[in-house]
């Protein structure tokens, strides 16, 4: 027959088992969203980098035309 305190003592080892068991879970799942909001970073960095480059070569078009007018407009004077 198995004492009592046994009973006890394998009650307790199950729950922290248990315990242990479910934090590990938790600790996946938080991984796992953070690896996500991770993902999403990486897009909207691109994205914006992407964004960065089209707005330079806008910047870039402008300051060449306003170069070209103000040649045109000193041969004028």
């Amino acid at each position: 027959m198995i004492d009592p305190v046994t009973y006890v003592i394998l009650a307790i080892l199950f729950g922290v088992m248990a315990a242990i068991l479910y934090s590990l879970r938790i600790v996946v799942l938080m991984e796992r969203r953070i690896a996500r909001m991770d993902f999403n970073l990486m897009r909207l960095t691109e994205k914006l980098a992407k964004e960065e480059e089209t707005v330079e070569k806008e910047v870039e078009e402008v300051e060449s035309e306003e170069k070209k007018l103000e040649k045109k407009l000193s041969r004028k004077r």
